[in-house]
């Protein structure tokens, strides 16, 4: 196996109150051609279905990990505190409300690890 393969991403994705595009935004990362990563989701105090979908999806995918907030913080500290939980050699970030095209990663983590960055 490459380096290229074994390189571990971390996908950080804050979740408030996104039932509408989260299924979309999880399906896009899962379905990645790139496959060596780690996805945590914060669900930063949604008061909608949002955890009840990534619930669905953990019991599918075990590359997910839920960091589950009641109370809101917002998405700085979302973020931080995925970052602190990561374990990946490079950190990807996703939006709940964004859809990744299927080589996403493959693409980025090609560039990163050819141009020693």
């Amino acid at each position: 196996m490459s380096s290229l393969n074994k390189s571990l991403i971390s996908v950080i994705m804050p979740v408030y109150n996104s039932e509408k595009y989260l299924a979309k935004a999880i399906e896009s990362i899962l379905n990645q051609t790139y496959k060596n990563f780690e996805f945590i989701i914060i669900n930063d105090g949604s008061k909608d279905s949002s955890v009840e979908i990534i619930k669905k999806y953990i019991k599918e995918d075990k590359r997910i990990i839920l960091i589950d907030r009641k109370e809101n913080k917002g998405i700085v500290y979302s973020l931080i505190e995925g970052i602190n939980q990561a374990r990946g050699e490079f950190i990807a970030r996703m939006d709940a409300d964004d859809v990744s095209l299927p080589k996403r990663f493959e693409i980025q983590i090609e560039y990163m690890i050819k141009n020693n960055l």
